[in-house]
């Protein structure tokens, strides 16, 4: 099968959604698999007759008719926001996306204790927020670290006493360390759970292989590889992990290794959502985004000039990619300017996984650090090739899938 793997080699935002959606419209494809992340997706995808949606849980090729979704078990699942997220859906016109979804059973829940213990964190954090999402990820993710044999996970969704007793341990345990939560009670929470256990079908760890033998599939990474847990710039990271890794691990186990090609995603223009390095940052850049606003928890978009020193570390750290798809052609206004060192830096080096001190001084380096900007390129994907040293496969000059032009017949979809 020509499965591919797609990751944002950037901090996320650059279209991977839109790119996940021309792959399903090119080619027959069988699933789309969620390897990381949760709620806090936002996969914008638009079709060529208007209609809209933001992916979050949900599959980015979910549009196509017969396209499936599988949420594995490195995905924090939001049963109460994939509710909401399916209702939107049948709105546009796709009344069938809950039917063509699986979900691993031992993923972990995200809950309302989670979104508002969140919350309450990133408010005391005052000026020195991360940029959180609010939706909870995270703390689901270090709840589950520290209590791995009583997390609340989705198969606990069709065991209602099983559920109970864990939501109230989460529950007593955040409300002891961070005083009253937002959040109703566990009662209350309990139908919306087993309504999520009858309406979803909840598989285990081996149904994947069995997918992946059944057709091709998209593996549709979340955020980007500059908020990975270990390699992006911390603090201001995610919980989880946004390279290749996620993906690999479950190709390895259904015996499927190195099956399928390797895809990463960048933005003709470096962007960040919140707080935390963006060394190419130019308030003058004349670019806005109306699907990213600023919100009160990630706080505003900024642009940046394309940062090659950023996308090479990215590159790095995620171990390589087969080839690259350009996005947000469009906006390649003449102000836009190409990063390929800093004023104190040529290249950045990944250390190795969990090293967070290290990531930490890194952090602050790239806070002092200022781009030393050229002209912008005549040809894009020409200079963003040579100075990545993979292809572009394929570029994005729009936000439908019409608007994606294959560098070469087919190259999307040649395994490796």
């Amino acid at each position: 099968m020509n499965h591919v793997m797609v990751v944002d080699l950037g901090y996320g935002d650059a279209g991977k959604g839109t790119v996940v959606d021309w792959l399903c419209a090119s080619r027959p494809v069988h699933t789309v698999v969620r390897f990381n992340g949760g709620a806090q997706a936002a996969h914008n995808v638009v079709l060529r007759d208007g209609r809209h949606h933001t992916f979050a849980q949900f599959g980015s090729g979910t549009f196509r008719p017969g396209v499936r979704t599988h949420l594995s078990r490195h995905v924090v699942v939001d049963p109460l926001a994939l509710a909401a997220e399916a209702d939107h859906l049948t709105a546009v016109g796709v009344p069938d996306a809950l039917d063509r979804l699986t979900v691993d059973g031992e993923a972990l829940l995200a809950t309302p204790y989670h979104r508002a213990a969140n919350r309450a964190r990133e408010t005391a954090r005052g000026a020195d927020r991360h940029g959180s999402c609010g939706l909870g990820v995270g703390e689901a993710v270090a709840y589950g670290l520290a209590h791995p044999d009583e997390a609340p996970r989705v198969a606990d969704c069709a065991h209602p006493a099983v559920l109970r007793r864990r939501l109230t341990a989460l529950r007593d345990r955040l409300t002891a360390e961070l005083g009253p939560l937002d959040a109703p009670p566990v009662e209350d929470c309990l139908p919306a759970y087993a309504a999520f256990a009858d309406r979803v079908a909840i598989v285990d760890r081996a149904h994947l292989a069995g997918v992946l033998r059944a057709g091709t599939c998209v593996f549709e990474g979340a955020q980007g590889v500059l908020l990975d847990e270990w390699h992006g710039f911390h603090p201001y990271t995610t919980w989880s992990t946004t390279t290749f890794a996620n993906a690999e691990a479950l190709l390895t186990e259904a015996g499927l290794a190195g099956s399928a090609q390797r895809l990463g995603v960048l933005r003709v223009t470096t962007t960040r959502h919140g707080p935390g390095p963006l060394v190419t940052e130019d308030p003058a850049l004349p670019f806005a985004d109306p699907r990213n606003p600023t919100n009160p928890w990630q706080g505003r978009f900024r642009f940046g000039h394309f940062d090659a020193v950023a996308h090479r570390y990215a590159l790095a750290a995620a171990g390589g990619v087969d080839g690259l798809a350009l996005t947000h052609l469009d906006l390649a206004a003449p102000a836009l300017r190409i990063c390929r060192r800093y004023d104190t830096v040529d290249r950045l080096t990944p250390g190795p996984a969990g090293d967070l001190d290290r990531q930490a001084a890194l952090t602050a380096r790239l806070l002092r650090a200022r781009p030393v900007l050229d002209e912008a390129p005549t040809d894009w994907p020409a200079a963003v090739a040579a100075e990545l040293g993979a292809p572009v496969l394929l570029t994005s000059h729009g936000p439908t899938a019409e608007d994606k032009v294959p560098a070469l017949a087919g190259a999307v979809s040649t395994p490796r």
